[in-house]
């Protein structure tokens, strides 16, 4: 048996093969339209996603319904209907923008996704462009099922059809349930957890509010400064169809 040995000068002027790794080129980026498209899937895809969703077209049907059963004959007009349904819409918008970043890691998918995308800064921008398709597209929604409780609430009570919100109202309100979208999607990137976010975004909007008012109410100068430092105030003017801080 006879053996061939390589020696180092032999191997070293060996040329190189032209299959290496080196000279492949790399690949294109993915299209920025498959991220949206992907990303708004994730929004469908699990079920607590999809009820979510659902909720949008369910709890505006509710609102409505309540306002046809109970609201005095002289108050069926559709800024009652808009009233009723923009308070469910203000805590499920952001709540779905926050699970849209948070299932990242609750669900343990963000591994892959941001293997398959390393640059996470795309894969935000298109998780936020999602959220807000999705919070105007809801807020249309909850605009047309109000519109069809103030024509049922009035031929039920055999009143004339009252459209007291014009359109520049009806902008400023999305624009205020927008900014709570963005706000929420702004915890849940921060946070990165469900619950945390969750909580965080409770009690900014509810606990920091109720804490705000009552300083405004007891300090003159911090009721000069509230329209300026405090969110809540503002976007609450926004909900009013006043655009500018009092």
């Amino acid at each position: 048996m006879s053996t061939t040995l390589t020696t180092p000068s032999a191997a070293a002027s060996a040329p190189a093969t032209a299959s290496s790794y080196a000279d492949r080129p790399a690949p294109p980026p993915i299209p920025f339209a498959r991220l949206l498209k992907v990303e708004m899937r994730k929004m469908f895809d699990t079920r607590s996603g999809l009820w979510l969703m659902a909720s949008v077209g369910i709890l505006s049907a509710l609102a409505s319904a309540a306002v046809v059963l109970w609201a005095p004959e002289d108050e069926v007009t559709y800024g009652s209907f808009a009233g009723a349904v923009g308070i469910p819409m203000a805590i499920i918008l952001p709540v779905i923008a926050i699970l849209s970043v948070t299932s990242e890691w609750s669900q343990r998918t963000g591994l892959t996704t941001f293997t398959l995308v390393p640059h996470r800064g795309r894969v935000l921008a298109a998780k936020t462009v999602n959220a807000l398709v999705v919070a105007v597209v809801g807020m249309l929604v909850a605009a047309v099922v109000g519109a069809l409780g103030n024509l049922v609430g009035s031929a039920l009570n055999g009143t004339d059809v009252v459209w007291d919100i014009s359109v520049s109202d009806f902008g400023a309100i999305v624009l205020a349930n927008v900014l709570g979208v963005l706000i929420g999607f702004m915890l849940g990137v921060v946070l990165r957890s469900s619950p945390a976010a969750l909580v965080g975004y409770l009690v900014y909007v509810y606990v920091l509010t109720g804490l705000t008012f009552t300083l405004a109410a007891a300090q003159p100068w911090f009721a000069d400064l509230q329209p300026w430092v405090d969110f809540n105030y503002t976007q609450g003017a926004l909900f009013e169809g006043c655009c500018a801080p009092r």
